[in-house]
C-alpha cells in the first residue's frame, strides 16, 4: 500500500521561510511525477510545483522564485523549502504522486496529474 506522509508544517510570520518533508513508503519512488499541491480555506486546490523523475521541475507562477522542490531518491523523500512565504501562502499542503506513466514526460503541477496523496500539513503565514 502507498503511503505519503508530510512534515514540516507550522506557522512563521511574513518572509520566513519553512521546509515541507514527505516521506513515501510502498512506492517505487522517483517514478514518474511526484509533487506538491495546497488548498486554502474556502479556495480550490492549486498546484504547487511538481518534480518528475529525470528531476525536471515546474512551478506555479505564484511560488516561482521563492519555492523550491527536490527529491531524494535514495531517502525515498520529496521535499518543498519554501523561502520568502507570504499570507497568501497560507493553505494546507499535500504531498501528491502518480502512478501514471505518461506523466513522466507531462509532470506538471496541477491537481489532476496526481492520484496519490498524504494527509496533509498545514502552513499558516502571519502578517
Amino acid at each position: 500500500q502507498v503511503q505519503l506522509v508530510e512534515s514540516g508544517g507550522g506557522s512563521v510570520q511574513a518572509g520566513g521561510s519553512l521546509r515541507l518533508s514527505c516521506a513515501a513508503s510502498g512506492y517505487i519512488y522517483g517514478r514518474h511525477c511526484m509533487g506538491w499541491v495546497r488548498q486554502a480555506p474556502g479556495k480550490e486546490r492549486e498546484g504547487v510545483a511538481s518534480i518528475n523523475s529525470d528531476g525536471r521541475t515546474s512551478y506555479a507562477d505564484s511560488v516561482k522564485g521563492r519555492f523550491t522542490i527536490s527529491s531524494d531518491n535514495a531517502e525515498n523523500t520529496l521535499s518543498l523549502q519554501m523561502n520568502s512565504l507570504k499570507p497568501e501562502d497560507t493553505a494546507m499542503y499535500y504531498c501528491a504522486a502518480t502512478s501514471d506513466p505518461f506523466y513522466r514526460y507531462n509532470c506538471y503541477p496541477y491537481e489532476y496529474t496526481f492520484n496519490l496523496w498524504g494527509q496533509g500539513t498545514q502552513v499558516t503565514v502571519s502578517s
